[in-house]
């Protein structure tokens, strides 16, 4: 990976976090489909192309504590206003080393169908995205955030609870190349994922928002409470 945003991501899946200094970085996006926020401990960094005196100034205009400006309601709605797109979920971030040799789960590569719902999510969002199966459930992966590797699987109903969703996720530590961390985004509150991925060996590294491409547009104008000159505090 390259640029910023990957440099960044590249130095936390080595444990190698930004200062947690409760400060915000404003970098580039990585290309035209991502941008959003990554939130390390006591850090953010907001990855847009919007301009980042505007960014800088929207994060100061947060009431509360700042530490958690970049991923409040407040800071997303304006960014989301800005930029004409939106913000499906905040996710919890993982990163796993890759495993040597082959995967200990069978595993049959299948052509990826758009028309489930896991696949198709992931051809919106990842490039070069390839899929397995295995009896009761599939993994995907791609290149997405900043062309990192991203696993994301699909359990049947009927294969749940036997541990399938830890094995597809060990699993897919072996099938990324030599040197190369594996990210999972999991929503918070979906505890059954969360403990999966753990269990396979994947760590918490910070919580992202990413910012969708919304089909209307925006306005690109400002929320009356971010007018220039607000400060958290001050009313609209």
């Amino acid at each position: 990976m390259s640029g910023a945003l990957a440099r960044i991501l590249d130095a936390a899946a080595r444990d190698a976090f930004p200062s947690p200094d409760g400060s915000h970085t404003v970098v580039a996006q990585p290309g035209p489909r991502d941008a959003g926020v990554v939130a390390f401990t006591a850090h953010s960094v907001v990855f847009t192309d919007e301009d980042p005196d505007w960014v800088r100034a929207a994060l100061r205009a947060v009431p509360g504590d700042s530490l958690a400006a970049a991923l409040s309601p407040a800071f997303l709605s304006a960014l989301t206003a800005r930029t004409g797109r939106h913000v499906n979920n905040i996710d919890m971030v993982t990163v796993a080393p890759p495993l040597p040799g082959p995967p200990g789960l069978p595993l049959r590569e299948i052509d990826p169908d758009p028309g489930n719902a896991r696949v198709g999510r992931a051809v919106l969002f990842r490039d070069d995205v390839r899929v397995w199966a295995t009896d009761g459930g599939i993994l995907v992966i791609g290149r997405g955030v900043a062309r990192r590797w991203e696993v994301a699987l699909q359990v049947d109903d009927e294969a749940r609870g036997r541990g399938l969703g830890r094995a597809l996720a060990r699993a897919a530590r072996h099938l990324v190349p030599e040197h190369t961390p594996l990210w999972a985004q999991q929503a918070p509150g979906n505890a059954r994922s969360v403990r999966a991925f753990q269990a396979a060996g994947f760590r918490p590294v910070g919580a992202e928002a990413l910012l969708v491409p919304s089909a209307t547009g925006g306005t690109g104008e400002q929320p009356p409470t971010l007018r220039p000159g607000l400060r958290a505090g001050d009313h609209a």
